[in-house]
């Protein structure tokens, strides 16, 4: 299971998870410490704003990102819950979450993973730089993509709820893995 949160409910996520391993996606410098049931290995940080286009002096999410992502989410062995977080809880994570989904269940129907993701996070708005990457990068054919766009901007937020997203979506009927 996937638990998606805000840097702010990432200590109360991870007691009341019993997760052991996190992934951060934040901004180079911004202040955070691992609960201290996390151990620095079981940890991966991302350093990237939230941003779709290039911006000087920004760091948008890459190609390397997601990459180190997919490497590193394979290695987890899935007995113990995942938390991904990002500042607020609403962008980077979500699309963290669909995406390590989509890696790790690629007979997932991603539009059912989507609405899946709209129905335990409404204010979920994915950041669609990462989904895109993350789409061409598993050979999704744009198909990641369309179903996040399809979603559409979620409700306004300052904070997003934490949620959950499991791994075992079935797929769609008659789809084999891509």
């Amino acid at each position: 299971m996937i638990h998606v949160c805000s840097l702010a409910r990432l200590e109360e996520t991870v007691t009341r998870t019993g997760a052991r391993r996190v992934v951060s996606l934040v901004n180079f410098g911004t202040p955070m410490r691992l609960p201290p049931t996390v151990s620095h290995d079981d940890h991966l940080f991302l350093a990237m704003n939230d941003i779709v286009d290039v911006m000087p002096g920004l760091t948008p999410p890459g190609h390397d990102h997601v990459t180190t992502l997919f490497e590193w989410v394979a290695g987890w062995d899935q007995a113990e819950p995942l938390v991904i977080h990002c500042y607020a809880g609403i962008s980077r994570s979500t699309a963290a979450a669909y995406a390590t989904v989509c890696a790790l269940n690629p007979a997932v129907d991603e539009e059912a993973l989507a609405q899946a993701l709209r129905a335990r996070a409404p204010s979920a708005t994915p950041n669609a730089r990462l989904v895109a990457i993350a789409d061409e990068i598993l050979g999704r054919g744009g198909r990641m993509t369309r179903a996040v766009a399809a979603i559409g901007r979620g409700a306004d937020a300052f904070e997003g709820t934490p949620f959950e997203l499991p791994l075992d979506l079935a797929p769609e009927p008659g789809r084999s893995p891509s």
